[in-house]
């Protein structure tokens, strides 16, 4: 059948079947046709070896590759065929030797755009995003700015996303435009993409782009996901909105719920959460593995870990991001337990796990005061698995140290670390030194992330509550007067509740709410009920040295007990109550909510920064550590 679809006598027949058999998904077999057109007919050799090279890259069979590097040189079409040039190098990249690549590309006496933009895709393929912008920068000196074509520009803007000097974005669009290639849907959507990368300082100019450009569902979905992981859920469900109602044949994919369901994940709004859910089912998405640990992840920063277990278990193929999203969510809200045993169920299928797995695993033990089985896994993961701990998996360890009073052993871990601590392992050293009402190592935490960030007003406030808790209002002072000096601002803490679609937000002594004095009259009462049932107000943490009566009226108005008030007036009596949390919930708020849980007889779920509380029938699942 072979012959009779090939004529060995046209080298281009013998390059059509080796190309054929690549693009069908068999290398090997285009490597085994390469070899016998060689046999055949010598003159295939220059038609056929581009193909070739492609198949030794899709193969990743370096030695396939190699051998055919060093058949392009005896036969010279290497370095002076630019398509054989330009795949050889592809190969290397492919293969992950970009060193190997770099070589052969100085080896070209004048390479074209072509070969210039294949060596700097396989930088950016190999993340030496740098030296790959390096290349786009020769390659405008090598000629002018009609060099860049739109291969080019996609690579510079892929290698530009990924980089932390934000200009480049900014200057290589300005040279885009100049240049007439801000009208390509491919280039303007990764130019996008690279704005969205750059996080929320590229967000006016990201959002200028997407408003005059054509839009296809790549754009949409570039400039939902920005907003969704800026944490701007609301402009990100508003344009989901948008692209909903602007007709002409748009419609919503895989990523497009995926960037929703995020946002959903973020704010917390369960409601819009489910509705989103059910047009995944409705689209036959559910078994999308990538929607679906989008909507295991909804359902799991959204109180709803039951839920994220049934949509887990319909995905039909699960990878190694859907299981840790599992123990994530599991882990996140106090089943450390329950974590681990799914941990277990995933090495058991064959998975097996990786550095972001451990950082889900590591977590659960925290979050549930697993000590042994922290330390168990810490130790295992680099011994049995091969994977160097991060910051990341040393902060978890930090806060599961803290959690059980081992500051000595935390503050030991941090000093052994061979990389930097960043400032979540200082403020988990911080936060459990309010806990275990350590002064001393408090300062040096609080020392050393203002030197990491000397802006965060978080820090000064928490420093300031363990300060008001010893007793220490000079240093309370003092902090106050840093803070004014600094000249920083401490964001307003507001907690918010869902209700039939709608998010209502609460601040601290709020009346701007509609129900606002049915609200505190409500409250009131509430908080005479509990008081009733043993509940003593818990004054320790208000910042200034008031007299007792004018520090329990202070913290009878938190936003917290606002909405949780707002929450039983007017949700279906025996549901669950939902609350978000944008800071710390306060010490009192947390007492509060316990008593009233357990008078109330309500579950009721206060996602704050830091983790998930679980009220129910008087306890909290942080088991009062947070």
């Amino acid at each position: 059948m072979f012959l009779r679809a090939v004529d060995p006598s046209r080298p281009a027949s013998w390059s059509a079947a080796v190309a054929d058999l690549l693009s069908s998904g068999d290398p090997v077999a285009a490597l085994a046709v390469f070899a016998a057109a060689l046999r055949a007919n010598p003159a295939a050799l220059r038609p056929a070896l581009p193909p070739a090279f492609r198949a030794a890259a899709a193969a990743t069979s370096l030695a396939a590759g190699r051998q055919l590097h060093l058949l392009a040189l005896r036969s010279g079409l290497f370095p002076s065929d630019p398509f054989s040039a330009s795949a050889l190098l592809h190969m290397y990249h492919h293969c992950r030797h970009p060193s190997d690549a770099r070589k052969a590309f100085d080896e070209i006496p004048s390479p074209n755009p072509v070969i210039i933009t294949a060596m700097a895709s396989g930088y950016a393929r190999n993340s030496l995003f740098y030296p790959s912008l390096a290349l786009f920068r020769a390659l405008l000196v090598s000629g002018s700015a009609t060099a860049v074509d739109e291969a080019a520009a996609l690579v510079a803007f892929s290698a530009s996303a990924r980089v932390s000097d934000r200009g480049i974005t900014s200057s290589l669009h300005a040279l885009i435009a100049k240049i007439g290639l801000d009208v390509d849907a491919g280039v303007v959507n990764t130019m996008l993409d690279a704005y969205a990368k750059g996080g929320g300082r590229d967000l006016g100019a990201a959002r200028k782009v997407f408003d005059t450009m054509d839009k296809d569902v790549v754009s949409w979905n570039s400039m939902i996901a920005l907003y969704a992981q800026n944490g701007l859920s609301a402009e990100a469900l508003r344009l989901y909105g948008n692209m909903l109602n602007v007709g002409g044949g748009i419609r919503c994919n895989a990523v497009t719920f995926s960037a929703v369901l995020l946002a959903c994940a973020h704010a917390g709004t369960i409601q819009t959460g489910k509705r989103i859910h059910n047009q995944v089912v409705r689209m036959g998405l559910e078994e999308n593995v990538y929607v679906g640990t989008s909507v295991v992840d909804m359902y799991s920063k959204c109180g709803r870990v039951e839920m994220a277990r049934k949509a887990f278990e319909k995905i039909k193929e699960k990878n190694v991001l859907s299981w840790s999203a599992l123990i994530t969510g599991y882990g996140m809200h106090g089943h450390g337990q329950q974590a681990l045993d799914i941990f277990d169920e995933m090495r058991r299928s064959g998975q097996n796990p990786n550095y972001i797995t451990f950082i889900s695993v590591l977590a659960a033990c925290s979050h549930a005061g697993l000590l042994d089985k922290g330390r168990y896994w810490y130790k295992t993961m680099k011994k049995k698995f091969g994977i160097e701990p991060g910051v990341e998996h040393l902060g978890c360890m930090v806060d599961l140290l803290g959690r059980a009073g081992c500051l000595d052993e935390a503050y030991g871990l941090i000093k052994e670390m061979k990389i930097k601590p960043d400032a979540a392992i200082w403020g988990a050293l911080l936060s459990a030194c309010r806990i275990h009402k350590k002064v001393e190592l408090a300062e040096i935490s609080a020392k050393r992330l203002f030197e990491l960030d000397a802006t965060n007003s978080g820090y000064y406030v928490l420093l300031s509550n363990i300060y008001a808790e010893a007793g220490l209002w000079k240093d309370v002072e003092r902090m106050r007067l840093m803070v004014k000096a600094r000249g920083i601002e401490k964001p307003p803490g507001y907690s918010s509740v869902e209700l039939k679609g709608k998010t209502h937000v609460f601040y601290v002594g709020d009346k701007i709410h509609p129900q606002h004095k049915e609200i505190y009259s409500y409250l009131g009462k509430l908080l005479e009920t509990i008081q009733e049932a043993g509940y003593v107000p818990n004054t320790s943490s208000v910042l200034h040295d008031l007299d007792e009566e004018e520090k329990e009226s202070a913290v009878r108005i938190h936003s917290e007990k606002l909405a949780v008030a707002f929450a039983l007036m007017n949700q279906v009596p025996g549901s669950i109550i939902h609350v978000i949390k944008n800071l710390r919930v306060c010490s009192d708020c947390h007492t509060a909510i316990k008593f009233i849980s357990r008078i109330s007889g309500r579950e009721i779920i206060v996602r704050d920064l830091q983790r998930f509380h679980h009220f129910k029938d008087g306890s909290c699942s942080c088991g009062d550590y947070w």
